[in-house]
């Protein structure tokens, strides 16, 4: 089933999330609609609190930003595994390399896309949807996904990591978003 995305505004999108067990009601299903959600939306990424669930799950598909970084060698920072992932419970244990900007974008803030600095690579501990513990790093674009989407179990936007100025030339934008006056292809969940 598709969800609506969750606009920004909503306090869920603050919120630290909680971790949860192999008991949570319904966790196969709602990682399939989050699957099902996400690729209806084109996104790369979608964290739970996008969909009004404040637990500590997201999931990273990062194909299709490898195949268009394939088409442009020049772009190292793209480089790195392609996945297509579930994390549960993650904890970040160290990231690194050197920082490289990125024009990012959210389903939750559409329509508003903004260069931010992150780093080239990111060690995380998580759990897979079977809750088998991994540790693994992952570099470049699949980094990012999983920085960006890891900030939203932590309650922080990208929209964060902006300079106050920057912050508010945009703030009629998110005004916007949040009173539903932003069209999008996807169902959004107003604040």
């Amino acid at each position: 089933m598709i969800l609506p995305v969750v606009a920004y505004g909503h306090p869920v999108l603050r919120k630290e999330c909680d971790d949860i067990d192999a008991n949570y009601p319904n966790l196969k299903q709602l990682i399939d609609d989050m699957w099902e959600t996400l690729y209806h939306s084109n996104g790369v990424g979608l964290a739970a609190p996008q969909i009004n669930k404040p637990i500590r799950v997201f999931l990273v598909e990062s194909q299709q930003l490898a195949d268009a970084a394939a088409e442009d060698p020049e772009n190292e920072p793209f480089n790195g595994e392609a996945i297509k992932q579930v994390f549960i419970n993650a904890e970040i244990v160290e990231t690194g390399g050197k920082p490289w900007k990125f024009n990012e974008g959210c389903l939750s803030i559409p329509k508003v896309r903004e260069d931010i600095t992150r780093d080239e690579y990111v060690t995380i501990n998580y759990l897979d949807e079977q809750f088998e513990e991994h540790e693994k790093t992952f570099t470049g674009m699949t980094a990012r996904i999983i920085l960006h989407e890891y900030d939203h179990i932590d309650g922080v936007l990208f929209i964060d990591y902006l300079s106050s100025l920057k912050r508010k030339m945009i703030k009629g934008k998110l005004n916007d978003i949040s009173k539903g006056k932003t069209k999008v292809d996807y169902r959004m969940l107003l604040p």
